[in-house]
């Protein structure tokens, strides 16, 4: 099915969306994505045509700099289409969180670098596998590089590679840093066997003698300080989200996401079902059930959203994010997913046996929702003790 042209018939490539009109397509193609979603998962990756449709309708091109054809949208903005889209499937929303927010990653190195990956392409596809397991050996004009990186979702479809690792210099690891290369010089390890998230398609590769450019290394340093050449260069609000903190909320988009598709699909199951002769919706702990996972499903939204979009207010108004709106981003982030996960498993649990059969569509989403929130990113503990330490030592 082409989407542009049966529900967006008429924009043209060069016109440049708001957020209305990108929720407006992520929310028409959800249906399909949810169509896809079995053959998504038995093929452990995103389809292609997915993969198409995310470029056709621009969706992709969000947080992509202007001067390459993007949008230089809000991170909130990106984290909406993704929800919207994780509603019909947690594994394709999941690919295209990844992909629509590389390009933030990628627009961090040098314009030499970015040139030379979106000068050629401006829709070339980056993923990447962030983990500092890369070893750089340095040689004149660049770094030999090698390493097996693991979970780089989405690999399948990208043109380009974002690896982590060090420079070796003696046999130790003493300057963290980035690379980037392209996927002709990697090799993919089919190793994606999962309980949830199964479609996302989270590969291992292996990279072996490579040779990166200094163009195409980026210090892990100026990376986190936000002075690395891509970050110095450009001017929007977007250029300046810093990493590490509420930046985490892009996961908690697909597990929330993913909660409300499976509020919407326990209703239509939940609806007509009888047990014994008598309708289950009578029941006033199932209407309870549903009130109560309704409002943590709810609230995960309000309580995620308003915190990135907080901190994309103050950066448009040219202000830094300070420690405790980072801490408390992904407090929040964190939160909302346990929110969204305790709200589907009492559902889960109210479903009845039917829900655990194969093709029902409430034990994938069950499974993807705990997958999402599962994520070191938005792991409750690590995110309640940091922004505890860190209130507790202003008051010290």
């Amino acid at each position: 099915m082409n989407v542009m042209n049966t529900v967006f018939d008429g924009v043209s490539a060069t016109t440049r969306p708001g957020r209305e009109d990108l929720i407006a397509r992520a929310e028409a193609l959800a249906p399909i994505l949810a169509e896809r979603s079995a053959a998504c998962e038995a093929a452990r990756e995103a389809p292609a045509e997915t993969v198409r449709d995310y470029m056709d309708l621009g969706l992709l091109r969000i947080c992509q700099p202007k001067r390459y054809g993007g949008y230089e949208l809000g991170y909130d903005v990106m984290c909406e289409v993704t929800q919207a889209l994780a509603r019909g499937c947690g594994s394709q929303a999941w690919v295209h969180m990844v992909l629509a927010d590389n390009p933030l990653k990628l627009s961090a190195f040098s314009l030499e670098a970015q040139d030379e990956v979106w000068g050629v392409n401006s829709a070339a596809r980056i993923c990447v596998a962030v983990a500092a397991v890369g070893k750089a050996k340095r040689v004149a004009g660049g770094v030999i590089w090698n390493a097996t990186h693991g979970f780089s979702s989405g690999v399948d479809h990208a043109d380009w590679v974002i690896c982590g690792g060090n420079i070796i210099e003696e046999g130790k690891a003493t300057v963290g840093c980035f690379v980037v290369m392209p996927t002709s010089e990697i090799e993919i390890i089919d190793d994606w066997h999962s309980v949830g998230l199964a479609g996302s398609g989270s590969k291992s590769f292996s990279v072996k003698d490579v040779f990166v450019p200094d163009h195409r290394v980026l210090m892990k340093k100026d990376y986190d300080a936000g002075t690395s050449p891509g970050t110095l260069f450009y001017t929007s609000p977007i250029s300046k989200l810093p990493r590490g903190g509420v930046s985490a909320v892009s996961y908690t988009a697909v597990c929330v996401g993913v909660a409300e598709g499976f509020l919407e699909n326990y209703l239509a199951f939940t609806g007509p079902r009888k047990s014994r002769g008598a309708p289950v919706a009578d029941g006033v702990g199932v209407q309870m059930g549903v009130g109560l996972a309704s409002a943590e499903i709810e609230a995960a939204s309000r309580m995620y959203l308003g915190a990135v979009r907080e901190t994309m207010q103050t950066l448009e108004r040219g202000e830094d994010v300070t420690k405790l709106m980072s801490v408390q981003g992904k407090r929040n982030a964190a939160y909302a997913c346990q929110l969204a996960t305790n709200a589907v498993q009492k559902l889960f649990n109210a479903a009845g046996g039917r829900a655990l059969y194969t093709d029902n569509v409430l034990q994938r989403q069950f499974r993807d929702c705990f997958a999402a929130a599962a994520h070191h990113s938005v792991v409750w503990d690590g995110a309640a003790a940091d922004y505890g330490k860190y209130v507790l030592s202003l008051h010290a």
